[in-house]
């Protein structure tokens, strides 16, 4: 199968070289372009990009010049990992010259006409591209994916919406360092400590997912009508977001009524296609000290959710705690994965 040319673009940062790794060998894209900083422009991506991740550069790619971020790449797909001053100046120029622009950047995330993905859960709300496109007279679009810590906590809340209709949730995240980015926290601050502040983190779990958890209806997405409070802690961990959630639902459950419901659900029919797709989506662990982020962050190659510790609460209804990797589920890996159900759709063609 001929595979699809696509750029990656902010290459050289942490997010880019997670999208350049997952990226080799894959299927159905193939990376023909990354862009960079002035500092790595004209250089050979693996001489200009500061390798942070294990391993090394994909041979292909690291012979790839790295270029400077401008809709002239020879490619119909370009996957940004630009930061979110860049991603908001440069992502509309791509739509606008035609590009498919699947973002993990948070710039668009909560605009009304660009759809915020995650397969497993919401993945009709693509059909906001077609408003996306009328508003703006783009023959491209923009696609975002939430953010990491949003996505540790949703999918249990999904289901429960779903299931019992879910009214409120109270969410408290511990983040891990490498959401920060590189070179990210000074080891003086976070070692032996917790950081009760992490920059916007707590509205944005306070937003997205109304965004996500919404209908689309009528061209446009109809906000979930829910109530949330949340926290967000950066925590000395590697790898993996762990939320502790308490949700009130739209009616009573046991704990063991909503734990059949996260070991009977199913991903939509479509993510089983899509070369991404975890084996297991959501794997609920019985033990009364799981997840956690060591043991459970690398779940099904980093994408899936482990979840544990269901049961009543006494002030709402139910709490659980909910575990995804935050590079891989909840960044690179998330964002292809919505390359990959658009592919399936067919807004981008094979």
């Amino acid at each position: 199968m001929k595979r699809i040319p696509v750029a990656v673009l902010g290459a050289t940062g942490a997010v880019g070289q997670r999208f350049v790794q997952l990226l080799a060998d894959h299927p159905w894209f193939e990376v023909t372009a990354v862009t960079g900083s002035e500092r790595t422009v004209g250089q050979p991506y693996g001489e200009g990009a500061n390798w942070v991740i294990p391993g090394d550069p994909p041979p292909a790619v690291a012979r790839l010049t790295v270029q400077e971020t401008q809709p002239n790449l020879d490619v119909p797909v370009v996957l940004s990992a630009l930061p979110a001053k860049e991603a908001w100046e440069m992502e509309p120029w791509f739509a606008e010259a035609g590009y498919a622009v699947v973002s993990n950047a948070s710039s668009y995330r909560m605009t009304a006409d660009v759809p915020l993905i995650i397969p497993e859960i919401n993945p009709d709300h693509t059909g906001l591209i077609a408003t996306q496109r009328a508003n703006r007279n783009w023959p491209g679009f923009i696609v975002a994916s939430p953010n990491c810590s949003t996505t540790s906590a949703i999918l249990p809340m999904k289901i429960f919406q779903d299931a019992f209709g879910l009214e409120a949730a109270i969410m408290t995240t511990l983040q891990a360092i490498s959401g920060a980015g590189y070179p990210g926290i000074s080891g003086m601050l976070i070692s032996d400590n917790v950081l009760p502040f992490i920059s916007g983190e707590d509205d944005k779990l306070e937003m997205e997912p109304k965004k996500l958890l919404g209908r689309f209806e009528d061209g446009q997405i109809q906000m979930a009508d829910i109530r949330l409070s949340a926290q967000a802690n950066r925590v000395p961990v590697m790898d993996g977001h762990l939320a502790s959630v308490s949700v009130q639902l739209g009616r009573p459950v046991s704990g063991s009524e909503a734990i059949e419901a996260l070991q009977t659900w199913c991903p939509p029919e479509i993510c089983a296609g899509l070369p991404s797709s975890p084996g297991r989506v959501l794997i609920y662990r019985q033990e009364p000290d799981r997840p956690q982020p060591r043991l459970d962050r690398d779940t099904d190659k980093g994408m899936a959710w482990t979840v544990g510790k269901v049961r009543r609460c006494s002030v709402l209804d139910l709490r659980y705690m909910a575990l995804t990797h935050n590079t891989l589920r909840g960044a690179a890996g998330g964002a292809l994965l919505n390359a990959e159900l658009l592919v399936a759709q067919g807004y981008i063609k094979m």
